[in-house]
């Protein structure tokens, strides 16, 4: 079952030549997420093979432009192609008067419904919810309302030992209710714990989406624990009041998150203009947290299963 992110865009508000504003996707076992939309995301989809068709939902950090200004578009872009499925969109409050405005003027009569979810940048909550996976809003500290994302895979459903289904010659409703979790009762009367036949396949995984924000403790601790973080690092260390007073973070802010999460692997994005080479950037926060990279458009991050 797949768990991956793909970086479509690593840029902050200033255009440049080599970069797009913050999008990316998380696939979840086939299940494809859209986290931001910056100007051009429904082009960078199609270049790295995304099929917009297979959204199931779309979640907004903050209501800044390059965040979402790529979203409108790719609502009329899906209408073209005949989506019917609705299509939920997770993103702070005023999002619903923008989304009025477009389709009121642009979209009236797509086929399909657009269905807004409200996110309280002040609360850790849970906004999404099915069979495979949760996803959890974040507070973030930044010059308007924003939240980060945190995608928790289920667990995963038992398996039962296969040398135990021959040693207890174990029938189909034994192992059908072993795998529901429970204690198998033998002919003989012996009971066996559900423990000592069953084991989890794979360590349930997680990815967390930290945008644009001051570095905030509480977001990391959130966090804990977590495979993969993105963490935005807008500056080099050195720009640290610019930073501050702009509600961003340094690349030492971002390694240092990932340090108190005791996260996996960290992604930092989000490169200032200034910077041509984001490497210079890496190296930096490297320092902190060794096992960093860049956001990398085009690249996927797949989070490996574990025992």
């Amino acid at each position: 079952m797949s768990f991956s992110v793909t970086i479509l865009g690593s840029a902050s508000a200033k255009p440049t030549a080599g970069r797009h504003p913050s999008a990316q996707v998380v696939d979840v076992h086939e299940q494809y997420y859209l986290v931001d939309a910056g100007e051009g995301v429904q082009q960078q989809m199609f270049r790295y093979g995304i099929n917009p068709l297979k959204l199931r939902a779309v979640f907004i950090s903050h209501l800044h432009g390059d965040h979402v200004f790529g979203l409108f578009p790719l609502l009329s872009t899906l209408g073209l192609y005949g989506r019917r499925t609705p299509l939920r969109i997770f993103a702070p409050a005023p999002f619903g008067e923008i989304l009025d405005c477009h389709l009121r003027y642009f979209d009236s009569e797509l086929p399909y419904s657009v269905e807004w979810t409200p996110v309280d940048t002040t609360a850790h909550a849970l906004l999404f919810e099915n069979r495979t996976l949760e996803v959890w809003s974040i507070p973030l500290r930044h010059r308007v309302p924003t939240a980060g994302y945190l995608f928790r895979e289920k667990e995963p459903p038992l398996n039962v030992d296969k040398f135990k289904i021959a040693r207890y010659a174990l029938s189909i409703a034994q192992i059908t209710a072993a795998k529901r979790g429970e204690d198998i009762t033998l002919d003989t009367g012996e009971v066996l714990p559900n423990g000592e036949l069953t084991y989890t396949p794979y360590r349930a995984r997680s990815y967390a989406y930290l945008s644009d924000t001051n570095f905030s403790a509480k977001a990391a601790g959130l966090c804990r624990g977590v495979d993969l973080m993105y963490h935005e690092a807008t500056y080099a260390a050195a720009e640290q009041r610019s930073a501050r007073e702009r509600g961003h973070s340094t690349t030492r802010d971002a390694a240092k998150a990932a340090r108190q999460a005791e996260a996996g692997r960290l992604i930092i994005g989000h490169y200032s203009s200034r910077y041509k080479d984001e490497q210079v950037l890496v190296a930096e926060a490297r320092e902190l947290f060794p096992d960093t990279c860049a956001a990398e458009e085009g690249k996927t991050f797949t989070i490996e299963k574990r025992r």
